[in-house]
């Protein structure tokens, strides 16, 4: 399980870890955020740029599929889910490391199934920069 940076205080991370989210963030959450309703955050550092100085595009990719989850955490009602298809568009670049970066957004649909979501990603120290948008759909599979 990840330990949760300072600047991250009362964020947790998703259950008991996740592997894969844990070495590529790690990333963290606080559900009922009041200003933003469920809200995933990450630290960078030097291991998320790519050879240009930048955020490392699979890394915001990566990041979105997390927050996916996290914005469906009411209605996944703790069943398990997969991605079905999430599409990103890169609005801007930063290369900042130490930079809090966040992600909210909204269901837009829920069926028996299927929940549709959409979101962005941005800077914590301006909310206004945002980083990505995007959009997917996940599927519940299994049950509680």
């Amino acid at each position: 399980m990840a330990e949760i940076p300072q600047q991250l205080a009362g964020f947790t991370t998703w259950g008991d870890g996740e592997p894969f989210e844990d070495k590529s963030g790690p990333f963290f959450m606080r559900l009922n955020d009041p200003s933003h309703g469920h809200l995933s955050a990450m630290v960078t550092d030097a291991s998320h740029m790519n050879g240009g100085g930048f955020l490392h595009g699979g890394l915001l990719m990566t990041f979105a599929d997390y927050a996916l989850f996290v914005i469906a955490y009411d209605q996944l009602d703790g069943t398990h889910a997969v991605t079905v298809s999430c599409q990103t568009e890169f609005l801007a670049s930063t290369g900042e490391i130490g930079e809090i970066l966040h992600a909210t957004g909204t269901v837009t649909r829920n069926t028996r199934s299927l929940i549709f979501i959409r979101g962005q990603i941005n800077m914590a120290s301006d909310p206004n920069k945002i980083l990505t948008t995007f959009s997917g759909i996940i599927k519940r599979v299994g049950n509680k």
